[in-house]
């Protein structure tokens, strides 16, 4: 059974470009606009990872990641912020928040998977 991945982003286009890159590797995926549809299909949608936009709206990445730490059922499944953002500042709010990774666009489909391998084995 594929690993199943969860892509959070308010661009169409984005989330198009990180499902191409994992299914093209073996990985199933669903998808989310914001962090609010991200938090509904989590209660019917059992996930081994999570990668996020940072800046959406409804529910920006960090707190949809708050809110997700506090669901026993993912408190461990790990969570890559995929932004333009890179400033230490808001790395470390992501980390506070429970992020597992940081990856900056625009990204590669290598950077990606490697990121994915390295949380998911």
């Amino acid at each position: 059974m594929a690993k199943k991945i969860l892509s959070v982003d308010d661009s169409a286009s984005v989330r198009q470009m990180v499902t191409f890159a994992l299914e093209t590797a073996g990985y199933a995926t669903v998808q989310a606009s914001d962090g609010k549809e991200a938090l509904a299909l989590l209660k019917t949608t059992p996930v081994d990872m999570i990668v996020t936009d940072l800046n959406m709206p409804n529910l920006n990445g960090i707190e949809l990641i708050k809110q997700v730490r506090a669901l026993p059922a993912f408190k461990f499944v790990p969570i890559v912020l995929l932004t333009t953002e890179s400033e230490d500042s808001k790395k470390a709010e992501g980390k506070a928040a429970g992020a597992t990774g940081w990856i900056v666009k625009p990204f590669n489909q290598d950077q990606l998977l490697a990121v994915v391998k390295k949380l998911l084995g």
